[in-house]
Parts: C-alpha cells; sequence; structure tokens
C-alpha cells in the first residue's frame, strides 16, 4: 500500500512538471496532499503479517519460525512442522481457553476451533487477552479478530453456540467430526479436544461428545478461589473419564446452582489461568508432537507452589454408557498393541549402533572421559609463596614404609599387645 501510495505522488510530481499551463498546480498540489494524507494513514495502521508457505529454520528477523524450528535443530522435536497438519477445539474462549489458544497461534498450530456463546465484558479485563475495545464482542469473534492478526496462517473456526443445548450439542458434534482440513487423517476431524469451561455441566457434554467419538482430550480448570488448578488427559477406555470420577462437589451431592449466586463471582487471577493455560499447551504440544512426558494429571497450588500429579484408570462401573464401551474396545486391542510397540522397542534396540559420546559436535566442545584414571603424577594446586611450608605433610607427597619395615612394625606391634594382654591376665 505504502509503495503504490509513494509511485502515485511521483506520478503528480512528474504530471505537474509536464503542464505548460500553471493554472492546474493547484489541483495537482490537492491531490498531493490528500495522497500523503493517506500514506501517513497506512504508517500508522497495525502491521500485519503475509501468509508463510513453508517453516523455515533460517535465523533472519522476518522469520516468525525460526525459533520454533530452532526445537528440531536441537533434537527436542523430530519434526516440528508437522504442527500445521493438528486441528485443536478449544472449547470455552475465557481466562485459560483464550491464553491457550493464543499460546497455539504463536505455536503455529494449523487449524483452531473455538466454541463460546458469551460476549466480552469489562469484567472480563483482569485477565489476559481481551481488550477493552472488544467490549459487546462475541468472545469467539473477538478471538477471531486477534488470533488472525498474530498468525494468519492458523485456519480458525468460530462457533458462537452453547454446547449444553440440544441444537448446540449437535452442531459440536458435526463440527467435530468435520474431516475437511486434513481428509486423509483416521477417527475425527480434531486430533485433540482441550475443555477450557467453568461449569460441571459442560465438563459433561465435552465428556460425553469425546466418549462417542472416541476422541481424546484434556481438561482443565481454575480453582473458585483462584490460587490453584489442574489439567488433565482423558483417553477414552484407557484413562478415567470426567464421570468416572467426579469431582467432590457433584460427588457429594451439593447443586452447583447454589455455589453461584446473585452479585457473588469467583475470583479471577491471571497469573494462576495463565500458568495452567501454559501447563495444558505445553501437554498438547507434547501429545501432538511426541516428545517429553505427557501429564495423565498435574495440578497446581500457587500458595505452596505444589504439583501434585497422579495417574487415574477408567471406572469398571462408570455410570457413562459409552465410556464403558470404550473400555472394552481398549481390553481387546491391548493384546495387540502392547505387542506392537515391544516389537517397535526391539528394533530401535537392534538398530541403534555405539559411536563416540560428543563426537565432532557443530561447538568444539571437548569432553573427559570419567572412566580414565587420574595420572599417577598429579600434584594438589595449593602451592605456597616462597619462603612458607606447610605445617603437615601433603596428602600428594605420602611415601608408603618399604615392605620390610613395614612388616617389622606390624610384628612389634603385635608382640607388645600380647605382652599386654599376658600382663592383664597375670
Amino acid at each position: 500500500m505504502e509503495v503504490e501510495l509513494k509511485e502515485m505522488l511521483d506520478e503528480l510530481e512528474t504530471l505537474k512538471r509536464s503542464l505548460p499551463d500553471p493554472s492546474h498546480y493547484t489541483t495537482i498540489d490537492k491531490l498531493r496532499l490528500h495522497v500523503e494524507h493517506l500514506t501517513n494513514l497506512a504508517k500508522s495502521a497495525p502491521v500485519r503479517r503475509s501468509k508463510v508457505k513453508d517453516m523455515s529454520a533460517e535465523v533472519v528477523d522476518s522469520n516468525p519460525y525460526s525459533r520454533l524450528m530452532a526445537l528440531q535443530r536441537m533434537g527436542i522435536v523430530e519434526n516440528y512442522e508437522r504442527i500445521r497438519e493438528f486441528s485443536v477445539a478449544i472449547v470455552g474462549i475465557g481466562g485459560v481457553g483464550s491464553v491457550a489458544a493464543e499460546m497455539l497461534t504463536r505455536c503455529g498450530i494449523g487449524r483452531l476451533l473455538l466454541y463460546d456463546y458469551d460476549k466480552v465484558e469489562l469484567a472480563n479485563m483482569n485477565r489476559l487477552f481481551f481488550r477493552p475495545e472488544q467490549v459487546g464482542m462475541t468472545k469467539t469473534d473477538a478471538a477471531v479478530q486477534t488470533l488472525s492478526e498474530i498468525n494468519p496462517d492458523v485456519v480458525l473456526e468460530s462457533y458462537t453456540l452453547n454446547i449444553t443445548t440440544v441444537q448446540g450439542f449437535e452442531t459440536f458434534m458435526k463440527s467435530l467430526t468435520n474431516k475437511s482440513f486434513c481428509p486423509s487423517k483416521e477417527g475425527s476431524g480434531v486430533d485433540l479436544v482441550l475443555s477450557c469451561v467453568d461449569n460441571y455441566e459442560a465438563r459433561m457434554v465435552v465428556n460425553q461428545a469425546c466418549n462417542e467419538l472416541n476422541q481424546t482430550w484434556m481438561e482443565s480448570g481454575v480453582s473458585e478461589d483462584a490460587v490453584s488448578g489442574h489439567i488433565q488427559l482423558l483417553i477414552p477406555g484407557e484413562t478415567a473419564c470426567f464421570a468416572c470420577a467426579p469431582p467432590l462437589v457433584v460427588a457429594s451431592g451439593v447443586d452447583e446452582r447454589t455455589l453461584k449466586r446473585e452479585g457473588v463471582c469467583a475470583a479471577s487471577l491471571p497469573t494462576t489461568m495463565g500458568v495452567v493455560a501454559g501447563l495444558l499447551v505445553q501437554n498438547t504440544l507434547k501429545f501432538l508432537l511426541k516428545f517429553g512426558y505427557v501429564s495423565p494429571y498435574l495440578g497446581y497450588n500457587s500458595l505452596k507452589d505444589f504439583f501434585p500429579t497422579m495417574e487415574m484408570k477408567p471406572n469398571p462401573q462408570c455410570s457413562n454408557v459409552a465410556c464403558l464401551e470404550r473400555q472394552k474396545e481398549y481390553i481387546l486391542a491391548k493384546p495387540a498393541r502392547d505387542a506392537a510397540a515391544k516389537a517397535k522397542m526391539e528394533a530401535d534396540a537392534s538398530s541403534t549402533t555405539e559411536c563416540p559420546l560428543h563426537d565432532d559436535n557443530e561447538w568444539n566442545i571437548s569432553v573427559v572421559d570419567d572412566s580414565v584414571p587420574d595420572r599417577k603424577d598429579a600434584r594438589s594446586s595449593d602451592a605456597l609463596p616462597e619462603g612458607l611450608i606447610h605445617e603437615l605433610p601433603s596428602a600428594d607427597e605420602f611415601q608408603k614404609l618399604p615392605a620390610s619395615e613395614a612388616s617389622a612394625t606390624a610384628t612389634d606391634d603385635l608382640e607388645d599387645l600380647r605382652r599386654q594382654l599376658e600382663a592383664l591376665n597375670g
């Protein structure tokens, strides 16, 4: 845009010089002022980067993926560019969901599906992501506006609906099974569902949908006092579903509606929500790109900086029928899956060849082998200035007694000990 306006200014200047009649100069000067005004507006407008066809590891200031691709060069991730093949659905674009969506967008995820029915309010400004000028917009529209400016390479789909209604649930299910983004993939149309909702009913709906579709998902939450939170991986049939081990508020028979009263709201800290969102997205990246350890459950207590972990098996008496079906399928497929995993481990072990540690590394780092014994003529480095001596002999200067003298000394000691014993007996 700026280049085109500059060319227009040059053309107007050329036209002005070519006109023989000076009476037309005034009109040309007015046009030039208008073009200069448009140029200033273009310069003050937000900078939008163009789409990038292929991820590059080239270290230049204009490459938005150079720092991410460094993970591949350092051996953390085998092929980081695969992240463009994945689709992630985020249910609930609130304090955790909006930040998780931004993190995944900056990481270059292929497609994001965003679900929420609420609107942005000034009361949301204590959190991250949303801005005051977005007040009144639906959270999904505001998220698409911000995320598309951050990374235009990400395919964004927004759904302004309540998934707990009959129609909303049907739309939710259809969107998850839409495979237009990557038709060759097995299973549903998404690789992972992230639940970032703030109520039990919505979590149960996500649980039901994922159980029916055999869809892996991750659940997240922040406590009502805003000082603790958690993330949890749920694989239908393999791990406990959300109905297998319901939270305390349900197990104790308390009606959740009594916890939300008019004029009373839960606390909210951007720090706690940012930490939980970071843990959620970190677990997501490890799950999708297959590196590191994917936590089955990770808690966070900010008061004590405590991170408890645990693993929950599915409940054979779960009340969710779809969960019981997934459990049966998992048990039937487990022997074949275990055999395949064992064969893969054996194949990897046999193909591994021994090579020198740190051989010919690009940083020219030399490593001393701990198995090599120290040299016999090694000396301590505690040398004293001239004229000073140690009061006690150094350990390095210790001289062993000759073998004959050592044996004679040992004999004398035994004779002396024998005489002492005889004196005591006498």
